[in-house]
């Protein structure tokens, strides 16, 4: 076999990557805590077709625990688990894919253990991150922080409204998942520049009414696109 059909091997199949893109659109969720019922709200009257357990900080038993419950409540309600950084825990709960930082296992690494059983997610922050994710083959990307967040202790450069239209144009048939400091009412204008969907932490699970929200978020990409 040769190393370029060996790499095709480690890949998503083409009938998952559909499902994936089509899971992805609209409103990501995030479940950054121990809560079913919480879970259960996101991928129910939320609105969410992928849930991302993100657990930090967060001991490996924590994250796996959460891990576990997640996927009982994502297969029930026939959406996708994601698991944020932890490839090992991805493949222990069979997950449907692993988020991967910068400064995570690199893409390639990630590949060949994952061996197709898991779509791999990648953040970008900047369009030579954007540019290095797809040619090495990432099902999906996470690209941001689009504004100002609070979700993390050290962020990344704010990228703003304009580098993210530029990464989903070198993306091209790639999805790009819109990150930091995502609101409702921000949704207008992501879903406007052609990113597949946006995640959102605070603006949704520390919202008073957090269905409310996700769904409001969710709108946008059900809009008809502009003419």
């Amino acid at each position: 076999m040769s190393e370029s059909s060996a790499g095709r091997d480690n890949r998503l199949s083409g009938e998952r990557r559909l499902e994936l893109h089509a899971a992805l659109r609209g409103y990501y969720a995030i479940l950054d805590r121990d809560d079913r019922d919480l879970a259960e709200l996101l991928v129910t009257a939320a609105g969410a077709r992928v849930l991302q357990v993100r657990i930090k900080p967060g001991s490996a038993a924590e994250v796996l625990a959460v891990a576990r419950m997640a996927r009982e409540v994502t297969r029930a309600h026939g959406a996708l688990l994601v698991v944020n950084d932890r490839l090992d825990i991805a493949l222990a709960v069979d997950a449907d894919a692993v988020h991967l930082g910068q400064d995570d296992l690199s893409l390639e690494g990630a590949q060949k253990v994952a061996s197709g059983r898991l779509a791999i997610g990648i953040s970008t922050h900047n369009l030579d991150q954007v540019e290095r994710a797809v040619v090495g083959g990432a099902d999906y990307l996470g690209f941001g922080p689009v504004y100002a967040t609070g979700t993390k202790e050290n962020p990344d450069p704010i990228a703003g409204v304009d580098m993210l239209r530029a990464a989903v144009a070198l993306a091209g048939e790639v999805p790009i998942i819109a990150i930091g400091g995502i609101t409702p009412e921000r949704g207008e204008a992501i879903a406007a520049i052609g990113a597949a969907g946006a995640a959102a932490i605070a603006s949704v699970n520390g919202a008073a009414d957090p269905a409310a929200a996700g769904r409001a978020l969710a709108t946008w990409w059900r809009m008809p696109p502009p003419r």
